[in-house]
């Protein structure tokens, strides 16, 4: 029987300035059955929007004492793979076993990239190099280091986190197959088809298996609409995605579900058949609660049709 994780990313209704607010949502969460929180983070998106993924699991991981949470995805290009490492250490000390680190490439505002100090034509280089140095030194090792964008002098990160902290990469294409097969723990896909994502977790693990790696995380994260009539629940899904991304909702319909939770679930369950185990919604709904509850009762669908097969 598969074992479906099913999660919720909503971070300007979880990071809430108003810490009794945001306790009591985090408690319906677990209390709905949901299993993570995901975040995501950007340092300056479409003229200076976003949350930084860190802080805002940090503050997540600190009002809840069960939840994990999944940063989906930190653009640990934009970062000193020193520093972001001594934050892991320091969040796996206080939540040990709670936390899953995403990474991606941040391609969708060049802007964002360039006004981090990185030369967006570089980005992809800077951040593997950036990711095997976080590797080594999550593993507690002591770095020497000279690259084409970082120096290391006996640098080290201690304690390190135990258990580890799993490493999954964002993306998609031949370059997320390539650094998830020899960077990353796993793979989490996001506006990609059943189709193209069951294609490429194949591909992942055709490629680890040649280099002796065992990638075995895989998720996808999933705009929606939800409601209880379709229509609104389209109309929900469009401002909130058009409000983000500032693109018509039409670009993303055939990958962002907007329906009731059976509908949106019967969207889904293609992935989980594929293998996507780890599934994120990030909600569009009347409120913050509404959007909590239906999400779990996606997932409990979810796990009802998965047990069926």
């Amino acid at each position: 029987m598969l074992t479906i994780d099913v999660g919720i990313s909503d971070a300007g209704g979880f990071a809430t300035s108003d810490p009794r607010t945001r306790r009591r949502l985090l408690r319906r969460v677990a209390d709905a059955g949901l299993d993570h929180i995901t975040v995501g983070d950007h340092v300056s998106f479409h003229g200076g929007t976003g949350f930084d993924g860190m802080i805002t699991a940090s503050t997540l991981l600190a009002s809840h004492d069960r939840l994990p949470v999944l940063i989906g995805v930190y653009l640990l290009g934009l970062r000193h793979p020193v520093l972001a490492a001594r934050q892991l250490s320091t969040l796996a000390q206080t939540a040990p076993g709670r936390l899953t680190l995403g990474v991606g490439v941040a391609g969708e505002d060049r802007s964002e990239v360039s006004n981090s100090g990185v030369d967006p034509a570089t980005r992809g280089r800077r951040l593997d190099e950036a990711l095997a140095l976080v590797r080594r030194l999550l593993a507690g090792e002591e770095v020497t280091f000279s690259g084409e964008f970082f120096r290391l002098e006996a640098a080290r990160i201690l304690p390190p986190p135990r258990p580890p902290v799993p490493v999954v990469i964002g993306g998609k294409g031949d370059v997320a197959v390539r650094r998830t097969a020899e960077l990353g723990d796993g793979w989490l896909g996001m506006f990609c088809s059943a189709r193209r994502f069951a294609e490429t977790r194949q591909r992942i693990l055709q490629a680890a298996e040649g280099r002796g790696t065992r990638p075995s995380w895989f998720g996808i994260t999933v705009w929606c609409g939800l409601d209880a009539d379709a229509g609104r629940a389209r109309e929900l899904a469009a401002a909130k995605m058009e409000r983000l991304y500032r693109l018509p909702y039409e670009k993303f319909r055939h990958l962002a579900p907007a329906g009731t939770p059976k509908q949106v679930a019967e969207f889904l369950l293609p992935y989980v058949e594929s293998g996507a185990w780890h599934v994120t919604l990030i909600p569009a709904s009347r409120s913050v609660e509404a959007e909590i509850d239906a999400v779990a009762e996606v997932g409990e669908l979810l796990r009802a049709a998965a047990g069926r097969a």
